[in-house]
């Protein structure tokens, strides 16, 4: 069955960029591949596959929903699996029953967990999180000794594996006193855990920003999420690694490319509108290329007139209003262009590429943003 686009994720790029990764962090610590948000859009399954073969033995995600998803590829031995957020009530058992690791940033939570534990008879793996600043999860500062209790009264049923926190925007310079008052905290924690002899396997802080910016602070592992896909976590982080390790172009591969093929073909006569309402008008007689993909596939509305594609090696111009499934661009003057012709959206055709941070830039979404929303329902291939 055929899909109006598809995705293709390169394998190579993410060895290459994993080589990177291993470069900017310590020898011993562990690197946690963060596949949330379907992967960032480059599809969980797909995605985690790759990374098994390259040698990645950590995933984390963001709820019980992913870990499913993500242990249906991994099943067996010598893999982790955490779960950084949402735990569906009836997903916290299964999380016990097959070793699967968790945030634990609320007492609920915790009491549950140690309930469960006790009824099935195998230990919860909790990671503790420490509310530093972020102000979104977390134990605060004055409740932690009380968790610490709970942890050592029940031990039997709590196998305390890890104390963690998140920072706040590590990757932009204008949070920088902020993310240093959450780094002062979260170590105040854990000399804490150290004197009251509630001592954790391991220690955990560093997203892709914070493994740049703040190296002291990688301990025992870091969850990296976007610098793995090929991206930098901000322009600002790019531009100081460029300046600091004085080199002129990124070391990081983009894994992801998204293409679509020319569905019809249609001239247009000067003084003709285009797509709905009256938002481009044909200066000159015109010929215009249907693309069978549109806001309902990821493309944005707000790329209406101003998105790029490329078509045999030309990049070519959205005109008119992206539709619900299709789009139409501007092929005048180039020879030979003819249905099913390949379109690239997002990656390189000859010599040009659309990227995805200038295809975000036009749309006003971070790449974040733009990655995620890329429905799963897209074939992704791997190559």
């Amino acid at each position: 069955m055929s899909h109006t686009s598809y995705i293709e994720i390169n394998s190579e790029a993410y060895k290459n960029n994993l080589d990177f990764i291993k470069t900017q962090i310590n020898r011993d610590t562990i690197i946690s591949s963060v596949v949330k948000g379907n992967a960032y859009g480059h599809g969980i399954e797909e995605f985690v596959k790759i990374a098994v073969e390259s040698g990645v033995k950590h995933f984390s995600v963001y709820s019980s929903y992913e870990a499913r998803r993500v242990f249906e590829v991994i099943k067996g031995k010598g893999f982790t699996l955490m779960i950084m957020g949402d735990i569906h009530s009836e997903d916290l058992e299964w999380a016990i029953q097959n070793e699967i690791e968790f945030f634990v940033f609320e007492k609920q939570r915790l009491k549950k967990a140690r309930e469960i534990s006790e009824r099935i008879g195998k230990k919860a793996i909790c990671h503790i999180e420490v509310e530093t600043g972020m102000n979104r999860t977390g134990f605060d500062e004055s409740e932690i000794e009380e968790v610490f209790s709970f942890m050592v009264q029940y031990k039997e049923n709590l196998y305390f594996k890890a104390l963690c926190t998140h920072f706040a925007g590590a990757e932009s310079i204008t949070n920088y006193v902020r993310v240093e008052n959450q780094c002062k905290k979260f170590l105040r924690v854990k000399e804490q855990s150290e004197k009251l002899e509630v001592k954790p396997d391991i220690y955990h802080t560093c997203c892709s920003a914070a493994l740049i910016r703040y190296p002291h602070m990688q301990f025992d592992l870091v969850r990296v999420g976007i610098l793995q896909y090929g991206f930098w976590p901000s322009r600002e982080i790019f531009i100081e690694y460029l300046k600091n390790k004085k080199v002129k172009e990124s070391p990081l591969w983009r894994l992801i490319s998204w293409k679509s093929r020319i569905m019809s073909i249609q001239n247009v006569h000067t003084g003709d509108y285009v797509g709905y309402g009256t938002t481009f008008l044909a200066g000159h007689d015109m010929k215009i290329a249907i693309v069978p993909i549109g806001y309902a596939n990821g493309f944005s509305r707000t790329l209406s007139n101003t998105g790029r594609v490329l078509i045999r090696g030309e990049r070519v111009t959205v005109v008119g209003i992206v539709n619900m499934n299709c789009l139409q661009i501007d092929v005048t003057g180039i020879e030979d262009v003819s249905i099913d012709d390949e379109v690239v959206i997002i990656g390189n055709q000859g010599d040009l590429e659309v990227t995805v941070s200038s295809f975000s830039e036009l749309s006003d979404q971070l790449n974040y943003e733009l990655l995620t929303r890329l429905p799963q329902d897209i074939p992704r291939y791997i190559k």
